[in-house]
This record gives structure tokens, C-alpha cells and sequence, in this order.
């Protein structure tokens, strides 16, 4: 008799991709996952679960002709900036 593979709850899988559950058992009601249906519940399988994480995970990809960011200069301070009131519109009219 063979052993019984273990099984992941949407929860578990839920936790690590750092969605929520019920978007986990959504994707499985749908069929965009592969899952299995144990007593009404949706559980995943040690090679489901890779699957899962593999299909949802992405790497940026690291090109050559990246520019570095502009550094901000230091070197001369922003001039400061005076705030000149004016008189009301009703003021002036009159």
C-alpha cells in the first residue's frame, strides 16, 4: 500500500503567494489551477502546489541598456522662496 500524498488547503497556498483564500478557490472552481476535491473541500498536492507557485511567480527580467537613475545634486541648495500676500478681490475693487 502506497502512502497518501500530503495535501495543501487553499489557506497554505494562500499564505505563501500572499493572496487571499478565496482567490485561491476561485482559481481552482474555474479550472485555472490544478486542484483536487477531497469531502467538498479544494486541496492541493505537493506537485500542484510547485505548479501553482511556479505559474504565479514572475523574476523581473535584467536588461543591459538600463540607465541608472539621476542622482539629485546636492551641491547648490534651492533657493529660498518668499510668499507674498495679496489683497482680497473685494479689497481692490472697492
Amino acid at each position: 500500500m502506497s502512502a497518501l500524498p500530503s495535501l495543501h488547503t487553499p489557506e497554505d497556498v494562500a499564505e505563501s503567494l500572499r493572496v487571499s483564500a478565496w482567490w485561491v478557490r476561485e482559481q481552482a472552481r474555474k479550472g485555472n489551477v490544478h486542484a483536487v476535491k477531497v469531502a467538498g473541500a479544494w486541496r492541493f498536492t505537493d506537485a500542484q502546489y510547485q505548479e501553482l507557485l511556479e505559474l504565479h511567480t514572475t523574476t523581473p527580467a535584467v536588461t543591459a541598456d538600463v540607465k541608472p537613475r539621476r542622482q539629485r545634486r546636492t551641491e547648490h541648495p534651492a533657493p529660498e522662496l518668499r510668499l507674498v500676500a495679496r489683497l482680497p478681490k473685494r479689497a481692490a475693487s472697492s
